[in-house]
């Protein structure tokens, strides 16, 4: 068995976790507020991470990114979990995989602008701050660790693999601990990408509403530290596909989406009926939620409780998998001994065309320990994956 021992969280809820669960589950609050910092001249509602980050001034300018702020105030909240993984085990035995789409483009917009203006380059700019990769080796460098140190990059599952790739390089003996997860960073490019697709709405996401008509993107990090070593929560399940029905669509069928969550659901022998809750990819498009929230009900019916929380977090992206995954590894820690459930956000008006399933509404509770929790994510692509995490008795 394998276990996320420690968890570090940053997102549009908050950079402690009894902030984030305060937000989440006692007072609901939503993390994601209206600006136009991304998107000149157009206020959009998006999930900003608004807590001071760590300075990177320091930093080789090739390193110097908002992304890797991001990962860093990840990392601070286990740094101590981590330190002691590589003082038992040794540098070369500790892994990182970490999930990413954005990288540094922030910085590169900004010095594309600056140039633009100057008619040359910011000197403090590197075309390497882009580098898909930098998150892994800005956190190998910054902990000294020198085993295998990777980004995965397939927009929204990227996180989900990383935590796959993760598990794999623990089942093969390659590493005794691995650092992994995900982060992505707001940037205009993003938006502007999404917004061409008439994937952006205006107000907050409201995913499986008639109503809904778009995405509120997001950004943060989400750091575990994965080793063999039991403790509380255990990723007991990981499935992966890859349907390439379309570039941007899901395949209405769901076929991809269902082969990764059976595969997980498998590999943790776990039956659809013993999952206890399911955090839906959820995006709030009209594709997404027609495709996901079919399959979801022919797997496991309409009984299981589900919500999508990226109206409290926004869409992180390549980090949305693992921010996802932590929200679900708060609600199976100790002291939610009655199985309060991360709240569907929406204005409850279902679209008739879907099937009935069972949101979450704001302080909904099992009435016991979370047991099973299972997180699907879909890219473009038809990249799918879908995580099981199991809370140890």
């Amino acid at each position: 068995m394998l276990y996320l021992n420690e968890c570090g969280l940053v997102c549009a809820l908050g950079d402690t976790h009894d902030m984030i669960k305060e937000r989440m589950f006692d007072r609901v609050r939503s993390g994601v507020t209206l600006t136009d910092a991304w998107s000149a001249g157009r206020a959009l509602p998006v999930g900003e991470v608004k807590t001071a980050l760590p300075s990177m001034a320091n930093w080789p300018v090739e390193y110097r990114s908002r992304n890797n702020a991001l990962a860093l105030a990840a990392l601070a909240q286990i740094r101590a979990a981590v330190d002691d993984a590589i003082a038992e085990f040794g540098p070369v035995r500790i892994g990182i995989v970490i999930g990413t789409s954005t990288s540094g483009i922030a910085e590169t917009e900004i010095a594309m602008r600056r140039q633009a203006e100057d008619g040359q380059f910011p000197q403090a700019f590197h075309y390497a701050q882009q580098e898909m990769g930098s998150p892994a080796t800005m956190l190998a460098t910054e902990l000294g660790t020198a085993g295998p140190a990777y980004v995965q990059s397939s927009a929204c599952s990227s996180s989900a693999k990383a935590l796959a790739s993760a598990a794999r390089l623990l089942n093969m003996g390659v590493c005794d601990a691995v650092l992994c997860g995900g982060v992505d960073s707001m940037c205009s490019f993003t938006i502007a990408g999404f917004s061409a697709l008439e994937s952006v709405s205006r107000e907050r996401c409201n995913p499986l509403s008639v109503n809904r008509n778009g995405i509120n993107i997001g950004e943060g990090a989400a750091l575990f530290l994965m080793t063999r070593k039991a403790s509380a929560i255990a990723l007991c399940g990981w499935g992966e596909s890859s349907d390439g029905h379309h570039m941007s669509a899901p395949d209405p069928t769901g076929s991809g989406a269902r082969l990764a969550i059976e595969q997980a659901l498998m590999r943790a022998g776990v039956a659809a009926s013993g999952i206890d809750y399911i955090n839906m990819h959820g995006t709030a498009t009209i594709q997404n939620d027609a495709m996901e929230s079919r399959m979801v009900n022919d797997i496991f019916g309409g009984e299981v409780a589900v919500s999508s929380t990226k109206p409290l977090t926004g869409h992180a992206l390549g980090a949305a998998a693992a921010i996802e995954a932590a929200l679900c590894w708060l609600a199976m820690q100790d002291d939610n001994n009655d199985g309060k459930l991360p709240p569907h956000l929406w204005d409850g008006v279902a679209d008739p065309a879907l099937p009935m399933l069972n949101t979450v509404t704001p302080g909904m509770r099992l009435g016991r320990p979370l047991k099973h929790a299972l997180s699907s994510s879909f890219a473009f692509g038809g990249s799918n994956a879908a995580l099981v995490l199991r809370r140890s008795e």
